[in-house]
């Protein structure tokens, strides 16, 4: 399983002038992104803060090796035992330590699962790119590449997770109440000229127009989020507080978002959403609630399981 990786306790190590003290983790994890370059640096330390003001670490590693557990178990139960290892772009446990963690384990070949719902250059393709780096980097002990799990962006099990996720933030919530309320389904913003090279933005389109009919409301919107304020190129449009916004000057007064373009509650949507976009919404008058991602729900687990079965 390959995702993002986020910082936990103790240096990543990859920083050769980094100060190895508590608290440096959030720093190197986005300097791990954005690079050290100098001109970045402003940068570097505004998300860096995002991550000290929720305690300096991001629950995504814990959450996704939830996820593996959980889809151990249900291989397990459908009589198709594996091991099953997460190796993450930007922190540990790396790619390459669980290629290696799999060949110990006596693991000959290796599918590759992207820990991603919708597919670009910057997420799909940089995760295989990830995968191939990891299997040169650990040479004669790698094992093989044998496939990759197919994208799941439309499927059902996919859906109804994010459907059940929509009714438990809206429980207690009569019908009228529920198709009152304005519904957004968000998603990471990417470089305009890579979404325009890619499906990105159609899988998020159909993704979100799924989950609206399945969750039986009558219209939806979507908005991108977490795209930084100083590039100089365009990123996805429009951003959630422009759609907030527009909600707000049509008389909307309470909005149900739901971050279908991510798998688990980490830091972009914990502190980006709950946070900047919750203080967004009051200003403008608007109560905003929060359907969790899908996490490890059994319908989610259920269709990775049954795609795997593929292979």
């Amino acid at each position: 399983m390959l995702g993002f990786g986020g910082p936990t306790p103790g240096c990543c190590e990859r920083r050769s002038h980094c100060s190895r003290q508590p608290g440096c983790e959030a720093e190197c994890f986005v300097a791990g992104i954005l690079g050290d370059n100098p001109l970045r640096a402003q940068r570097v330390a505004q998300i860096s803060a995002h991550y000290h003001e929720l305690g300096g670490f991001s629950p995504y590693n814990e959450l996704t090796l939830a996820q593996a557990r959980a889809l151990a178990e249900e291989l397990a139960r459908r009589g198709r035992r594996m091991p099953i290892a997460c190796g993450f772009r930007h922190w540990r446990p790396w790619a390459v330590t669980a290629l290696r963690q799999l060949h110990e384990q006596g693991c000959r070949a290796v599918a590759v699962l992207v820990m991603a719902p919708h597919q670009s250059t910057v997420s799909w393709d940089w995760y295989l790119k990830l995968a191939a780096e990891a299997s040169e980097e650990l040479g004669a002990g790698s094992p093989h590449l044998a496939g990759v799990v197919a994208p799941w962006w439309q499927e059902a099990g996919f859906i109804s997770a994010i459907t059940a996720r929509l009714f438990e933030a809206t429980a207690g919530w009569s019908a009228e109440r529920r198709q009152a309320a304005g519904l957004i389904f968000t998603a990471h913003a990417i470089p305009r000229p890579v979404e325009q090279t890619s499906p990105y933005r159609s899988q998020f389109i159909q993704t979100a127009a799924l989950a609206a009919a399945a969750f039986g409301h009558p219209a939806h919107q979507i908005a991108f989020q977490s795209q930084p304020q100083d590039s100089g190129i365009p990123w996805s449009s429009p951003d959630i507080e422009s759609v907030l916004t527009a909600a707000a000057q049509q008389g909307q007064r309470e909005v149900l978002v739901c971050a279908a373009g991510f798998l688990v509650d980490h830091t972009e949507v914990l502190y980006d959403l709950d946070r900047e976009a919750v203080q967004i919404a009051a200003r403008l008058g608007i109560t905003l609630v929060r359907a969790r991602c899908v996490h490890d729900h059994p319908d989610f687990i259920a269709m990775l399981a049954a795609r795997i079965a593929t292979l």
